[in-house]
């Protein structure tokens, strides 16, 4: 029963030794069957008991989440496959964590040292480049000067290309230089806040470097060499203020080419000294970090279980007089042996003289829904409670679902061709659905898709048996059996002839000549209707009472399964009052529709068919109660669209009133009924009951023959009153919802013909074009016309189509369905269980 109903559950009570309760909690965290309660609701998060283990497991997980950063950063691989350690020990807690810390200072020492040594390469890389390009600057300076007049200010300028300071001061002015590198996009602006800032009295000179230079940041950018030549103290320090504004990276200037020759002879050397030093620091960075990936992952597995275990602890209340712990959990039934024996095997880890143990304890409280599934029926699953969880012990659609929802997917997504790729895809999904690749991304519309990989399978195989019910593939018809129609009978009784078939692409076929049935065709529909230009009329009608069909057995199926709901919660009285007229209300009206539409289909032959009664014009005329000049469709049916007519309008008012009526009659002999205030009062189980005693304290020892206070009484009457406008909204909303729910069912019929529309759309503007080609560059056009028609069918028909179907079929099932016996309002079981962790790290990208 799990899966058609949610297993049953109990509260129990947990007694756990305070020497012992660690490695209990562990126990079950790794069996993950108990759900736990907050018994010290009161208390702030602070000022719990457990609140230093926490913090030292939050300190270990920043440190662990450091080492996978850096270790991720060295593209280190992870060991391969699941592991699943223990949790560890509370002794062996500070060994982990004095490991950690060890690690952690090991490495912040030795990638701190890495960064200075990149830095100092990066800023004896970029003074090197400096010189090497402005030396080409002062050439240029130099041949430019010879050709320029002498100033009058400074006459001796043309003779050196640089003048050192003691000349410029003879000269009266000061000359300086200022070098270094800038950014490539920053290079404009500073040039112009130069001319702006410093009036002209500088001299901008710049060129790129040939190739990137890395940043600190580890980011590759151009950069460019500049040389700024200014006269005075004051425009140099504007200008050096400039700069640190750019964030420039500046360099001394040498005075002479001699000290530059030096200069650069001397950094080639440390340079040469930083590489076989770094090279040397990421060897020994790597065989740190290859030693910490060894360990990381089991390390992080456990301290989250540890930090978990605590996290129970606290929400467990202290027994100072027993010196134990008590915790109570919400847990499968007869998994409660299994709790018990997990409590003894933390016990005898422990070491403890005193064993915990569990009891189960009686509560009014409502237990959560847990509803076991697997691989297969996760998927399913997850479409129920999407729309809401289940309520307590309630019949859970998912197992039909199951069914229905591929099936009535399928009947608006008939094609074989396209079920075919869809199933493809998920049985490949199927098939490496244990590939760690596939299972690890953070792709969030992959992984929608991975998860329902079953759902997705049974989609395509059902489109692939609809589709061959329809016969279509691609929007063409296969002719597996040979088509049972004669066409020969079209020439010698109809109105075909040659000058017909050679004058139109697409002939009109008509069933009323004589002989052109030669029988049924074995399996679907006939591939000669894929040639007639009448075939979107009889698919129209075919597909249309299809729909209806189909859509009035599936709200049966669910009112059905509500019987199923009272039979089981003991409410024999709904069965009469709720479900009787729900039932006789939706058959009397659309379950006639459906008979009479395959009444005419077994009644009426093809040549009576054109003489035959409108189904509409009769369904429509029994509600007005006319018609008595029309053709009937079978003899007496005035008088058994009367009856049924009757039967519909009276199961109104016994819906309305019957249940709030019964409940109110309940609820005036409760005086008469104090015989059932003894064990039948502590079992609860039947609504009678409840309404019965509402007014009544349940706990033991109260009198039960003590009056009712004004407050018991009007709660009773608010309560009966709520009954009765419950009662009336879901009357109304049954009995507007069958005609709406019917009509809804319509879309099976407006997407399959939208589907098949767009096939042959596709097909003939694509496709064809393609195929028409006769030449001999045919076959070589043919090769991206097939190409842009596989592109199109994915794109458009597979996942537009597919996600429009998907959803309607959601639609079917969330409100014309499920709504018949599902309410959807009940708490999901969330128990405790270590299972999570490898999820939560694989979402996170820490694997």
């Amino acid at each position: 029963m799990g899966l058609f109903r949610s297993e049953e559950m109990c509260l129990a009570q947990l007694f756990l030794q305070s020497g012992s309760a660690y490695d209990c909690i562990s126990e079950l965290g790794e069996l993950g069957l108990a759900e736990f309660r907050d018994l010290n609701p009161s208390v702030n998060s602070f000022q719990r008991k457990f609140v230093t283990e926490i913090k030292r497991c939050e300190e270990m997980e920043r440190i662990l989440g450091y080492l996978l950063r850096e270790i991720k950063k060295s593209e280190i691989p992870l060991p391969e496959g699941q592991v699943n350690p223990g949790a560890p020990l509370p002794k062996q807690v500070m060994g982990i964590m004095e490991q950690l810390q060890r690690l952690e200072s090991e490495l912040s020492e030795v990638t701190g040292n890495k960064e200075k040594l990149q830095k100092n390469l990066l800023e004896l890389t970029e003074y090197t480049h400096m010189l090497q390009i402005t030396k080409n600057f002062a050439q240029r300076n130099t041949e430019y000067e010879s050709r320029q007049a002498q100033y009058e200010e400074f006459p001796f300028l043309e003779k050196e290309s640089i003048m050192d300071y003691a000349s410029m001061q003879r000269l009266g002015a000061k000359l300086g230089f200022i070098s270094g590198l800038i950014e490539r996009v920053k290079i404009e602006a500073f040039e112009r806040m130069l001319w702006r800032v410093c009036k002209g009295y500088t001299i901008l000179s710049y060129a790129e470097i040939d190739h990137r230079l890395q940043s600190e940041t580890g980011e590759e950018t151009r950069s460019m060499v500049f040389l700024i030549s200014y006269w005075g103290d004051q425009i140099g320090q504007k200008v050096k203020k400039i700069c640190d504004c750019y964030h420039c990276h500046l360099y001394p200037y040498p005075n002479s080419n001699e000290e530059r020759a030096d200069v650069i002879d001397g950094l080639k050397m440390r340079i040469q000294d930083l590489h076989t030093v770094l090279h040397r620091t990421e060897d020994y960075l790597r065989q740190v970090l290859n030693k910490a990936s060894e360990s990381v992952y089991t390390w992080v597995i456990q301290v989250k279980k540890m930090k978990a275990i605590y996290h129970i602890l606290n929400l467990c209340s202290f027994d100072i007089t027993n010196k134990c712990l008590i915790a109570e959990v919400w847990c499968p039934l007869n998994e409660l042996s299994t709790i018990r024996r997990a409590l003894e095997e933390g016990s005898r880890k422990s070491g403890a003289t005193v064993p915990s143990f569990v009891n189960r304890i009686p509560s009014s409280d409502t237990p959560p829904t847990l509803i076991k599934t697997n691989k297969f029926t996760s998927g399913f699953q997850n479409i129920v409670d999407a729309y809401g969880v289940g309520n307590y012990r309630e019949m859970n659609p998912a197992p039909y679902v199951i069914v229905t929802f591929p099936f009535l997917f399928a009947v608006m997504f008939g094609d074989f061709g396209h079920g075919l790729i869809m199933a493809g895809f998920a049985l490949w999904m199927v098939l490496y659905e244990n590939d760690r690749k596939l299972k690890n991304t953070r792709n969030e519309i992959w992984n929608t898709f991975f998860e329902g990989r079953y759902l997705i399978l049974m989609m395509g195989l059902f489109s692939v048996y609809t589709g061959l019910i329809y016969n279509d593939c691609f929007s063409k018809s296969l002719n597996l059996f040979g088509s049972s129609w004669s066409v020969k009978a079209m020439f010698e009784h109809g109105n075909w002839t040659l000058n017909t078939i050679r004058g139109s692409k697409s002939l009109t076929l008509d069933p009323n000549v004589n002989g052109v049935f030669n029988g049924p065709y074995p399996f679907g529909i006939d591939p000669i209707w894929n040639m007639a230009s009448n075939r979107l009329t009889f698919l129209n009608s075919y597909k249309m009472k299809m729909s209806v069909i189909l859509g009035v057995i599936h709200m049966l199926f669910g009112v059905i399964l509500g019987v199923f709901n009272h039979l089981h919660f003991r409410r024999k009285f709904c069965v009469y009052l709720v479900f009787v007229p729900e039932f006789l209300f939706l058959v009397c009206m659309f379950g006639y529709l459906v008979f009479m539409v395959v009444y005419k289909w077994l009644a009426f032959s093809v040549k009576e068919s054109r003489s035959a009664p409108s189904i509409l014009i009769h369904f429509i005329n029994m509600f007005l109660m006319q018609g008595d000049d029309i053709q009937p469709l079978f003899p007496g049916q005035a008088g058994v669209q009367g009856f049924l007519l009757v039967v519909a309008f009276l199961s109104v008012p016994v819906l309305l009133l019957g249940k709030p009526l019964y409940l109110y009659w309940v609820h005036k002999g409760r005086n008469r009924l104090h015989m059932y205030q003894g064990y039948e009062r502590v079992r609860r189980c039947s609504e009678e009951e409840l309404c019965l005693l509402r007014a009544h304290d349940m706990e033991e020892g109260d009198s039960h023959d003590s009056a009712m206070s004004s407050s018991e009484m009007q709660s009773e009457e608010t309560d009966l009153a709520d009954e009765f406008l419950h009662q009336a909204i879901h009357t109304i909303e049954y009995c507007l919802g069958c005609v709406s729910n019917t009509a809804s069912y319509l879309r099976l019929w407006a997407l399959s013909l939208a589907h098949a529309q767009l096939s042959e759309v596709l097909w003939s503007m694509v496709m064809r074009v393609g195929l028409r080609v006769d030449t001999r560059v045919g076959v070589l056009f043919l090769v991206p016309v097939f190409g842009l028609f596989a592109v199109l069918t994915v794109s458009i028909l597979l996942v537009m189509e597919g996600l429009s179907a998907f959803l309607h079929a959601l639609r079917l099932h969330w409100v014309e369905f499920q709504n018949k016996f599902y309410s959807g309002a009940g708490t999901k079981f969330n128990p405790f269980t270590f299972a999570v962790f490898h999820n939560s790290m694989d979402s996170e990208g820490q694997l």
